[in-house]
């Protein structure tokens, strides 16, 4: 499993907008949540990814694919899957 595809879906979209600059304050008021909440997912993704700081976290989630790093990363079982049932 890729150290991306441990991430939830709130941690996932920290991260991204952690990538577009986007402050603590910002994230939690965007995302409709307290700064606490946001500093939470930031600390568990930093686990998760075996990074440190928030640069750190911006130039990985840069390094792998920046905006298209949203996206649902495809996994081999389902890609087999669904061309199993076309």
């Amino acid at each position: 499993m890729m150290p991306r595809e441990r991430l939830t879906p709130k941690e996932i979209q920290v991260a991204n907008l952690v990538w577009q600059g986007l402050t603590n304050r910002e994230i939690g008021k965007l995302m409709g949540t307290t700064e606490q909440v946001i500093k939470n997912h930031l600390r568990s993704t930093f686990d998760k990814l075996g990074v440190w700081s928030r640069l750190e976290l911006a130039m990985y989630v840069a390094s792998h694919g920046g905006k298209n790093w949203l996206e649902e990363p495809e996994r081999p079982g389902i890609a087999l899957s669904r061309a199993a049932a076309s």
